[in-house]
């Protein structure tokens, strides 16, 4: 759709004094059991990559984009988030192929795509090569003419002068919006949700506008869809509840936000320290949070990845891979997509040979191999390693001694040398990305400090 500005509503809690606490005892309070998100188990050290049907290909097919399968799957990716499947509403289009997030037909798989059968063979070939496949759900809003139009008029919002509408204060003219008080609503689209898993086997959902919609909905269609199979369950939003029953993973616009203004204002590594303290004392340790440099919003609205992070570009994808957070890999990335597709038209990608596919394998490895950078709860913390350059340089390691992470990233545009100042990282290692042995303490033959160009970041991997 066109550009989402979404802003993440903080809960603020109101703390009442009491003059005497003491004098009366909370004897009758019964603490509340905390029950882990249960994340089935390949999601722990899992990457997503997500896949514009239309724009991948020339024919911008299933059957096209399968033949892809075995590349991504030996490229190391694990789960596959397709764009919006369904048949595009008429009414309102914008551009001649419309987006797909205006869906016409819950139930149905748009025929400019294929067939559902050869969906059907793209899901299981995906699954054949050891890869999962998530659809991008729009529950807020359907098209104009979508039958629910006409067959329940009731599941949508009005205008005061009774006349559907799209969602309040947004540019979305091609869709319309539900009304979740509506029980039948409810019902409907948390069928439908079950009728894809159910009928087609596939893994999970990419949750469009998830924060539009009731957090009591998600959290009931989790529950029908965990009694199936496990699955995989990603908002479009960055709020803590929906961690508690309904998502595994949610949007980390902060993570975004922070190193997009690390790059345009030259700020060092402040910005982007914040998000990571931040995330380790207001979120919950089993939340996902999935940082990225590049999907369909941004290349479309914004602009091209590696233009808006400049000479930090690699720099801001490394540091995507080893510090806390779920990857995203958008289409085309991996081939230095250079320029934005288009988004209401046919846009193919220009597939060759790109200097990233490398970092992103590299990477990818790095991720699956060191348990330290897993998902959430399944990875291990990122301890600060201080040093003498911390107004520019975000250190840090990640993971027990002997097979820990240390990661060194210089977020300035100019070099900088760092002294290491705490002995958190000491021990022997080699470079994750060259192999290179390096040992890090005061000894003879070891290093204390790094110095590192412009963006430039270094990686390692302890050995004993």
């Amino acid at each position: 759709m066109t550009r989402r500005s979404c802003i993440a509503f903080a809960a603020l809690i109101s703390l009442t004094a009491c003059d005497n606490i003491a004098a009366e005892p909370a004897t009758n309070y019964e603490p509340q059991d905390y029950v882990q998100f249960d994340n089935a188990e390949w999601t722990r050290d899992a990457v997503i990559y997500q896949l514009n049907t239309r724009q991948f290909t020339g024919d911008g097919t299933f059957a096209a984009a399968q033949e892809h399968l075995p590349r991504l799957a030996d490229m190391g990716v694990d789960i596959i988030w397709l764009m919006p499947i369904h048949p595009i509403g008429e009414v309102n289009r914008k551009g001649e192929l419309g987006s797909p997030y205006a869906v016409k037909d819950y139930r149905a798989v748009n025929p400019e795509l294929g067939t559902e059968e050869e969906f059907r063979a793209f899901v299981n070939a995906a699954h054949e090569n050891g890869l999962k496949v998530i659809l991008d759900w729009v529950a807020n809003h359907s098209a104009w003419d979508n039958r629910l139009t006409q067959q329940h008029p009731e599941w949508y919002s009005r205008t005061p002068e009774g006349d559907l509408m799209p969602p309040q204060g947004t540019d979305w003219a091609d869709t319309v919006d539900f009304d979740y008080a509506q029980i039948g609503l409810r019902e409907y689209m948390t069928q439908s949700l079950v009728y894809w898993v159910r009928e087609f086997n596939i893994d999970g959902y990419r949750a469009d506008v998830a924060g539009y919609v009731p957090l009591d909905f998600w959290e009931t269609a989790r529950g029908e869809l965990n009694q199936i199979k496990p699955v995989f369950m990603l908002a479009e939003w960055q709020t803590r509840d929906l961690h508690r029953k309904a998502f595994d993973a949610t949007y980390a616009w902060g993570w975004k936000e922070a190193m997009q203004e690390t790059v345009s204002d030259g700020g060092g590594a402040a910005a982007i320290r914040g998000y990571y303290d931040s995330q380790k004392t207001t979120w919950p340790s089993d939340a996902y949070r999935m940082v990225y440099t590049d999907n369909h919003d941004q290349n479309s609205w914004d602009g091209v990845a590696s233009e808006i992070y400049g000479p930090a570009y690699e720099a801001a994808i490394a540091l995507s891979f080893v510090g806390s957070g779920i990857p995203l890999i958008y289409n085309g990335q991996e081939a230095d997509l250079d320029r934005r597709l288009v988004f209401f038209e046919k846009d193919e990608i220009t597939w060759r040979e790109g200097q990233y596919d490398a970092l992103f394998r590299s990477l990818i490895a790095l991720k699956t191999e060191q348990k330290a950078l897993w998902n959430g709860r399944y990875g291990a913390p990122m301890v600060d390693v201080p040093s003498s350059a911390r107004e520019q340089v975000l250190s840090f390691v990640r993971g027990e001694k002997g097979s820990r992470v240390f990661a060194v990233f210089n977020l300035s545009g100019e070099a900088q040398t760092a002294e290491f100042l705490l002995e958190r990282h000491t021990g022997n290692y080699v470079d994750a990305l060259s192999a290179e042995p390096v040992s890090f303490g005061e000894g003879e033959g070891e290093t204390s400090g790094l110095t590192l160009p412009p963006w430039g970041y270094k990686i390692y991997r302890e050995v004993l």
